[in-house]
């Protein structure tokens, strides 16, 4: 296995909306699978395509890493319903080494998104899968997890995030 690389924040594409994928053809699949091993290398449960330097609407998240049967690949995802009520997590960001920090994020959503044929699902997801899918989706429109902190908080990781920006961040 070998990973893609990820793109570290500072990088102008990860704040950039990504494209829709409107190609569902052969290259599709072999890109998501290695998408896949990075995220598994890389010790992540979601991983958008902007993080391996792709401005495409894809990702790819596993709550439970080590079972395959959760695993999930969405192409074009759109949140389509979120719930009243909220949870506040602490998270992280493969692009964002070393940094986390509390959350609030709907605790239930429902999302529809394509698969690699291009087929339409509609998934309602809360806990964790919807934390993450939230994650994700924020990583196609730009918004990093960092964006979502209370103001204390970021002047608190202001010096980290300089690191990151000049090459001395913390390693994964």
């Amino acid at each position: 296995m070998k990973s893609l690389g990820i793109k570290i924040y500072g990088d102008k594409l990860l704040r950039s909306k990504s494209k829709a994928v409107e190609d569902f053809g052969s290259d599709l699949s072999p890109f998501l699978e290695q998408m896949i091993e990075t995220m598994i290398i890389e010790g992540g449960v979601g991983l958008a395509a902007p993080q391996v330097g792709i401005s495409k609407k894809i990702a790819v998240i596993n709550p439970e890493p080590e079972n395959t049967a959760t695993l999930i690949k969405m192409i074009n995802p759109r949140i389509v319903s979120t719930s009243d009520e909220v949870e506040t997590l602490e998270e992280g960001c493969l692009s964002i080494p070393g940094i986390r920090g509390d959350v609030v994020r709907s605790s239930a959503i429902e999302v529809v998104y394509q698969d690699e044929n291009g087929r339409e699902h509609n998934v309602k997801a809360e806990g964790l899968l919807a934390r993450i899918i939230q994650h994700e989706i924020d990583h196609l429109n730009g918004v990093l997890f960092i964006d979502h902190l209370s103001l204390a908080k970021k002047a608190l990781i202001k010096p980290e995030l300089r690191n990151l920006l000049h090459g001395r961040g913390r390693e994964r």
